[in-house]
C-alpha cells in the first residue's frame, strides 16, 4: 500500500474514532435531539434576551452546571419549566433540543 494511501487510512480511522468518542459522551437524553432546531427555538423565543434581563452577563450568569442544575435531567427540566411559565407550548422534543444546545454550549454534562 503506498504511502499516501496509509496516512490517509490512518487519519480516516483516527476521525472516526474521535467522532465516535465525541457522541459517546452526550447524555443519553439528548442522544438524538436536533441542535439546529433547538438552535431556531432559542433564537425565536428570544431566551438570550430574556435572560439577559433578568442576570447580569448578557444572560450568561444564569449557566452555572455547578449550581442547581447538576445534571441532564434538570437541565430539561428547567427548560420545559420555562416553556410553561412563559406559555412558549413546545412540544417534548423542542425541549429536549433547546436543553441539548444549552449542554452543548455551556453545560458541558456528559452522562
Amino acid at each position: 500500500m503506498p504511502y499516501a494511501t496509509r496516512i490517509r487510512a490512518l487519519l480516516a480511522c483516527g476521525l472516526l474514532g474521535f467522532s465516535l468518542g465525541a457522541m459517546a459522551q452526550v447524555p443519553a437524553i439528548f442522544k438524538d435531539a436536533d441542535l439546529k432546531l433547538g438552535e431556531k427555538l432559542i433564537a425565536e423565543n428570544k431566551c438570550n434576551q430574556c435572560h439577559a434581563q433578568k442576570w447580569t452577563d448578557d444572560g450568561k450568569a444564569i449557566y452555572r452546571p455547578k449550581g442547581r442544575i447538576n445534571t441532564p435531567g434538570l437541565l430539561r427540566g428547567m427548560v420545559e419549566q420555562c416553556s410553561v411559565q412563559l406559555n412558549l407550548s413546545l412540544f417534548p422534543e423542542e425541549v429536549t433540543a433547546i436543553a441539548a444546545v444549552l449542554n452543548r454550549d455551556h453545560y458541558h454534562f456528559k452522562q
